[in-house]
């Protein structure tokens, strides 16, 4: 698969959606050096040097539903890398829906963004942006106030893993992920994330805008909804911001 690098650019999503109309297929957009960086709800990623910023680009699998999948599967590809390069002793995990948590920190954080036509047919072009802490993280004073602390992989585990070496991990990962769904469909996919996923079985809250449900995290559904067991019974999320208690 093609693979575009550059030194400084704004946003590896941005410079994937600028590039896609002249790309002959998918490709990795990788930068040394990101100056807007963007995670999801248009929060700041903030990018110390050494640190990973990559987004793939394609073209949409098809309904919206589709496109969100890839989502997992991008989490799920980024915990495989993570364990590939920190070895057995890292604890790693996925916070819903794909955050990739390295001993209880924040390491990693994906962003999916669509461009095109919309509607039943979802969007023409999908790019999967996904930053990594691997070499220093941001301090704590700039996440939002009750976010996980961020960490990197250099400070939890003092191994030293270049932007290039981790695509070389990353990439077959999420290439070996995306087969594994176009032969099974998403249960296997659903499968592996709750095998990987942060606090199953535990308390935590989801806020939608104004609303908040604290409940005992019982994994996804089949479209990957999160579900929660509140003392009004059984609940589907589709989209929420997800706190652990702290301390937890």
């Amino acid at each position: 698969m093609a693979r575009h690098v550059f030194d400084r650019i704004d946003s590896t999503n941005a410079q994937a959606m600028r590039l896609a109309p002249s790309l002959s297929g998918p490709a990795w957009i990788m930068a040394r050096d990101q100056t807007a960086g963007r995670g999801r709800r248009g929060r700041t990623w903030v990018m110390p040097a050494g640190n990973f910023a990559a987004t793939l680009v394609m073209r949409s699998p098809g309904q919206a539903q589709d496109a969100a999948r890839l989502g997992f599967i991008a989490g799920l590809a980024v915990h495989d890398a993570l364990a590939a390069a920190c070895g057995p002793a890292a604890r790693l995990a996925i916070k819903w829906p794909n955050d990739v948590l390295l001993n209880g920190g924040k390491v990693s954080g994906i962003l999916l963004e669509g461009l095109g036509g919309g509607g039943a047919a979802g969007v023409d072009l999908l790019a999967v942006g996904i930053g990594v802490n691997l070499a220093a993280a941001p301090g704590a004073g700039e996440v939002e106030l009750g976010a996980l602390p961020p960490v990197s992989v250099a400070s939890e585990t003092g191994h030293a893993v270049s932007p290039d070496d981790f695509l070389d991990l990353l990439a077959p990962a999420f290439a070996d992920w995306q087969a594994t769904l176009a032969r099974g469909g998403f249960a296997p996919i659903r499968a592996a994330w709750m095998a990987r996923a942060a606090k199953l079985g535990q308390t935590i809250t989801a806020r939608t805008g104004p609303r908040t449900r604290t409940g005992r995290f019982d994994g996804i559904d089949e479209s990957g909804a999160l579900v929660l067991t509140t003392a009004e019974g059984r609940e589907v999320v589709p989209a929420a911001d997800v706190y652990f208690a702290e301390g937890a």
